[in-house]
Formats: structure tokens, C-alpha cells, sequence
């Protein structure tokens, strides 16, 4: 049995450490994925991050209307001033940021919290798709928790399939969950595994104690991940996604 176990955990978790090439030719682009704790990120430190990196589209979650003021008055919107955001009450608040311009912005119903997406001109790769999730945590119950991943994963099979697609997400799923690899059983890429990168934990990190866990995703299609790390977030209890994405080129 413990044989048996050791090969079932080998035959899952490998592909996180082999790195994938082939595919993306077209520009780089880098996002970052961010889970604010409300308002509790530090705005500062957040727009410090964009800036240093050069993020080119910020996906977020836990969105509140003082954060979106807060992260303003840091500057945010300067560095990257296209936006489609759906604020809310403590965890149900979602954004996109953006230096490329949006279009076609929709925001899907149905779920415990907000789900958006919109479409980004990016020179040299044409219209791209950008999803902002963040299915509802299975502490409410783990059939809708289940039910809302299946959603989500039938929202990206419905995706342009002649566009690169970029989606940041707090997903409350590790790799480990069945119900996030099936993501990945079609054009998606996880971009930790495609680059090699392991497990990349992203929560907790208000305890004690390191973080334990990866639920943060940062997923690709028609594209390859140069590199991808956390980075650190003052006053969220979750560390950021940052991830060097070179895309395809699509049609102009």
C-alpha cells in the first residue's frame, strides 16, 4: 500500500517540476495574480510590485471599494489604466488592471462570488482573453464549491480558441484537487507547471507558520510561462502569482 501511495503521488505531482517548451512566439507579457484580504493588502506595496515588475495585466480578488480608492490613490491606475472591476462586500469583489485596452467585459452570474473577464489588445498577439475567478472556498459546502469549478472550467472551454488566453485566480484548489486538473486536461496550462516551477504555496500567510498551500493560479493557453514566482503581499493573507507569459501570435 505505501508503495502504491508513493507512485499515485509521484504520478501526480511530477509534471509540476518538468518544464514545458514550444509554443509562444508572439511578445511577453507579464501578469500578476493578487488575493487583497478585503482591504487589507497594502496598496503601496502592491502598486510598488507592478511597477518593479512591469506587470501588464493584474488580475484581483477580494475587492473591496476602499481597496480599489486605496489602490488609486497609490497610483495604480496610472501604471496600468484599463480596468473592468466588480467590487464588493468582503470576498465577493473581483478586478482586472490592465496596460493594454479592454473590451468586451462581462461579468458572469450565478456565483457565490463575482467571475469576470475581458478582452485585451496586446500588440503583436491581437485580441487575448483575460478571466479574473474566484470560486466560492468549500468551507459553504463542497458540492457548490464542486459546482462552481465545473462551471468555471465550461466558461474556459468556451473561450475564443483563436486567441491566447490569460486567467488569474484565487481558486481555493490546489493541484491536488481533482477538480482543478481537469482544467488542464485541454488547451490549458497551469503556468507553475509549465514553467517547472513546483508547488509555488500561496496560503496562508497571516500565521505563525509558513505558508502550507498553492490555491492561486495563474493559467495560459495558446502560449508558454518563461517563469513564474509568489511574491510577497504586506496585510494580505495570501502571497501574489507574478508569471513571464510569452504569448502566440494571434490574429491582428
Amino acid at each position: 500500500m505505501a508503495v502504491v501511495v508513493v507512485a499515485a503521488a509521484v504520478w501526480t505531482q511530477a509534471p509540476l517540476y518538468v518544464h514545458r517548451s514550444g509554443g509562444g512566439e508572439g511578445p511577453a507579457v507579464m501578469v500578476m495574480q493578487a488575493n487583497l484580504l478585503f482591504d487589507g493588502a497594502d496598496p503601496g506595496a502592491v502598486v510598488d510590485q507592478v511597477r518593479a515588475r512591469n506587470i501588464g495585466v493584474l488580475t484581483v480578488n477580494e475587492l473591496t471599494p476602499p481597496a480599489v480608492e486605496g489602490l488609486g490613490r497609490a497610483g495604480l491606475d496610472q501604471v496600468l489604466p484599463y480596468r473592468y472591476l466588480s467590487p464588493g462586500r468582503t470576498a465577493a469583489g473581483t478586478g482586472i488592471w490592465s496596460s493594454y485596452p479592454l473590451s468586451e467585459t462581462v461579468e458572469y452570474d450565478g456565483f457565490v462570488l463575482n467571475q469576470l473577464s475581458a478582452t485585451a489588445d496586446v500588440p503583436g498577439a491581437g485580441p487575448v482573453t483575460v478571466y479574473a475567478f474566484h470560486p466560492v472556498p468549500p468551507v459553504f459546502g463542497a458540492q457548490v464549491w464542486a459546482d462552481e469549478l465545473s462551471r468555471l472550467r465550461e466558461i474556459l472551454e468556451r473561450s475564443p480558441s483563436d486567441r491566447p488566453v490569460i486567467v488569474g485566480g484565487d481558486f481555493n484548489a490546489t493541484y491536488d484537487h481533482w477538480q482543478y486538473r481537469v482544467m488542464l486536461s485541454g488547451r490549458f496550462a497551469d503556468a507553475a507547471g509549465q514553467a517547472g516551477a513546483g508547488h509555488l504555496v500561496t496560503y496562508p500567510t497571516d500565521k505563525r507558520w509558513p505558508p502550507l498551500v498553492g490555491i492561486d493560479h495563474i493559467l495560459i493557453a495558446e502560449g508558454r510561462t518563461v517563469t513564474v514566482e509568489t511574491v510577497d503581499l504586506p496585510g494580505s493573507d495570501h502571497r501574489a502569482l507574478v508569471a513571464q507569459i510569452r504569448l502566440n501570435r494571434g490574429r491582428q
